[in-house]
This record gives structure tokens, sequence and C-alpha cells, in this order.
């Protein structure tokens, strides 16, 4: 069963890949063809949906946002209608009971968007295991505990975490982790990582991350480039990572290469300083986020920063100096826990947007990720077994 799933996962990659390939060159191949006989009816290549969307839009698929309470406030739902987010974050606070949550991501779903931008929302949650669990239910163990029990357990703790999460609407867990915990750093001593070498950490923590997939929830791989090494938690604390460029490769890079080839749908990316890397945090380092993730990695699909409201963001800047950083590095997400500071750091990315116009091939590029993303999700709660 175990091999089955890894291959509808990579086997799920490999045709996106191809798909994508093969329309754009039939696309290309008519137009040529087209041109070649003179013939004005034929086919031209289709803009892409992206590029259809105004600036507002464009700035909205950057953006995932939190909110209190059990309800959707009135500000984040017109956010929603007017296609200015591409989606939400929930915390234990808006998920008091599962009746709860399936009632409200119903009515965040509800909510109508325009045109180009009805698929699902993109629904988040942090549901790793052990002491980072937003919803009760699945996983039953940490990701500690998943580890040591190996690949078939962690797989299935995945695949049920999934139905759990689907059942109540969620289509984006933040987890696995991939860090590699290092003896002596928070992820090993909160019980985060699923092993202390990166073969352990990849021959575990990727098949939890297939078992959420093949269940209809896209993983997020974090925190690339990896925070085993830290001694604090980045929503507490600045934290340098000093490591040697080739330690960082060898070991906390490499579990994300294995996520890569199995079809992994999302990246997170840290908030942590690599001086070896780049003098700035991650999500803000275009060496990191865009070199070091989709040049050396291969990875294609969306990535997205860790929270913007951490005292390693403070540090680096408000919401509006975060989100530019984060954007020009090439990291496809900004990732807010409030969505008032969702709404600063897209006033700013609007007016950059709009003030250099050259700005917009990356935005498009982003957004076609995400709308890509979006697309291939679920909506709403899976029927109750």
């Amino acid at each position: 069963m175990g091999h089955k799933l890894r291959h509808v996962s990579t086997a799920r990659a490999r045709r996106r890949r191809i798909a994508a390939a093969g329309a754009g060159g039939l696309a290309i191949a008519a137009f040529a063809f087209g041109a070649v006989l003179g013939d004005r009816d034929a086919p031209r290549p289709q803009p892409s949906p992206a590029s259809l969307l105004s600036p507002r839009q464009l700035v909205g698929e950057r953006l995932v946002a939190g909110f209190p309470g059990a309800g959707v406030p009135t500000a984040l739902r017109r956010m929603i209608r007017q296609g200015e987010l591409a989606g939400v974050i929930l915390f234990e606070a808006n998920l008091p009971s599962r009746e709860a949550a399936r009632r409200l991501v119903s009515e965040l779903e509800s909510i109508q968007r325009p045109a180009g931008l009805r698929d699902p929302l993109l629904v988040m949650v942090d549901q790793e295991g052990g002491l980072v669990k937003r919803l009760d239910g699945p996983p039953s163990a940490s990701a500690q505990q998943m580890g040591a029990a190996g690949a078939a357990a962690a797989r299935e703790q995945g695949a049920a975490t999934a139905t759990s999460l689907r059942g109540v609407g969620i289509n984006v867990d933040l987890a696995p982790v991939l860090d590699v915990a290092r003896p002596g750093g928070t992820i090993a001593a909160t019980d985060r990582g699923f092993g202390s070498t990166a073969s352990a950490v990849e021959a575990t923590a990727v098949p939890f991350a297939e078992g959420l997939q093949a269940g209809g929830v896209a993983a997020t791989a974090k925190h690339f480039p990896g925070l085993g090494a830290t001694a604090e938690n980045t929503d507490f604390a600045v934290q340098r990572v000093e490591l040697s460029k080739q330690e960082l490769r060898a070991v906390d890079e490499r579990p994300y290469r294995r996520f890569v080839a199995a079809g992994g749908d999302l990246v997170m990316l840290s908030t942590a300083i690599y001086p070896a890397l780049s003098p700035k945090p991650a999500a803000f380092a275009r060496p990191i986020a865009s070199a070091e993730l989709r040049g050396r990695i291969g990875f294609d699909g969306v990535s997205i920063t860790d929270a913007l409201e951490s005292v390693a963001v403070r540090d680096f800047g408000g919401p509006a100096a975060a989100g530019l950083a984060a954007t020009a590095a090439g990291t496809d997400l900004l990732l807010f826990a409030d969505y008032r500071a969702a709404t600063t750091a897209g006033r700013a990315l609007l007016r950059r947007l709009r003030g250099k116009p050259a700005t917009r091939a990356g935005f498009v590029v982003s957004a076609g990720r995400v709308l890509r993303l979006r697309r291939g999700l679920p909506a709403g709660a899976a029927p109750q077994r």
C-alpha cells in the first residue's frame, strides 16, 4: 500500500508537469504551423488565467490571512469577495469543535468570488501532531513518534489526518516538518522533528506528506532550508543558523529533494537567517527562495512564508517591508496570522506593482502557481462516512 501511494503522488506530479508542458508545446506548435501557412484562423496561444487578473487580484493571490473567532469578519469577507485573498489560515480559536469548523469553512467557501477566482480557497491549518495541532483528531502521534514508528505508520497517520481535515473542509496542512532535528535544538526539544538525520527525516516525513496528498489535502514541507539547528523558535526570537553552505545542502536541504520528487505541493520558507547563503531571512532572500529552492532543488510548486508577525520578522520590518521583500525574493504566498496585517502588506504590494510595471511578470508567475494549486484541491467538507 505504501508503494502504491507514493506512485500515486509521483504520478500526479508527473502528469501535472507533462500536461503543462504538453499544452504549452501544442499551442506553440499550432501557432507556428498556422503562421507558416499564413492561416489567420490558426489557433493562437491562450493567455494564462493569471495574466488576466487585475493588479489587485494579482496581489490577492499572494496573500493568506488569519482572523479571530469562529465567524468571518466583514472586512475579510470583502477581501475574498473581491478576489484579494488566496486563502485563510485557521487556528485553535477558530475551531472550537469539528461542527463549528465545518460551518466556518462552508461559510468561507460560499462567499461569491470574481470570475477566474472561483476555485477553492486555500484553507490552511497547522496539524503536525504532538504539541502543534489545531483541530481535534489525527495525527495521534508527534513527528518524533511517527519517525520512530517508521514509514508505514507515518503514511497511515498522514492518510488519517487527511480524512479528518477533509471532513471539515480544510484542504492544506502546514505539515510535515522536514527539519533535521539536531540534538539541543528547539525542533528536537519539542518533538517536532521526524529524526535527527536527513535519511531518517526523508524516510518518514515524506510518507506522511504522501498520505496527506493521497487523501486530497495539500502537504507543506517546512521550514526551508531547515530550522533543526536553531536554539529557539523564530516566532519568539531572531535566529541565525551558522552552518556552512555545504552542510545546509548535504543535510538540511536533502529531505526537500525527496519531497519534491514525491510531488509535494507546498514548501514553507523559514524566517531564520543563514549567513552562508544570504544576510536576509530565508523567505526574503532570493539566493534561498529562488536559487536554492527552485534552482537547486527543482521545486515547481507553491512557496509560502512562515508567519510574518513573528519576532524574527518584526526585527526585519513590518508587514509592508516583509511583503515587499518576500515577493522580490520570489516567495509566492505571504502568510499573516491577522488579516489587518495582510491588508497593510497588500497595499504596499499594489503600490509596487502599479509603480513598477516590470514586476508584473513575477506576480503573474506566482499567481499562476497558486491558481494551479487551488484548481487541484477539493472545496468544502468531504461527505461523512
